[in-house]
């Protein structure tokens, strides 16, 4: 089994983070699991690890339809953290909108970090293969 030190879900649905936190259980070792609503909650956390030189989680899931801050402008405002280590961001998103995916494109061309894009729902063998930092 893999061992990630963290991982954090950024989603407002509740069901959906239940879901990927067992998925996550039961497929990698992991030191700690967040969660958060909303990507305001999630960026003043992630500003105040970078700020506090405390451990940026490995690999988040981010959704992009969420009420007060969207992944996309979660996404814009975390990359803009002088984060020098190699993050894996997983898009998660039920989305079939193709300016979502441009989005995403987008983004994944201006970063150095690993962002993927996924379609809801997640399952067992894509948080295996989400999972492998290598």
């Amino acid at each position: 089994m893999t061992k990630i030190s963290d991982i954090t879900i950024i989603d407002d649905d509740t069901i959906t983070v239940f879901g990927l936190r067992k998925l996550i259980t039961s497929s990698v070792e992991c030191n700690t699991i967040e969660s958060y609503s909303n990507g305001k909650i999630a960026l003043d956390a992630m500003t105040a690890f970078f700020n506090n030189n405390q451990q940026i989680p490995q690999i988040i899931f981010l959704d992009i339809n969420m009420p007060i801050m969207d992944g996309w402008e979660f996404l814009k405002a975390f990359l803009e953290l002088p984060i020098t280590e190699k993050i894996r961001i997983n898009i998660v998103t039920s989305s079939i909108d193709p300016r979502d995916y441009k989005q995403w494109e987008f983004f994944k061309n201006k970063s150095h970090h690993l962002i993927t894009f996924n379609q809801k729902p997640i399952n067992r063998n894509k948080i295996t293969e989400i999972t492998q930092l290598a």
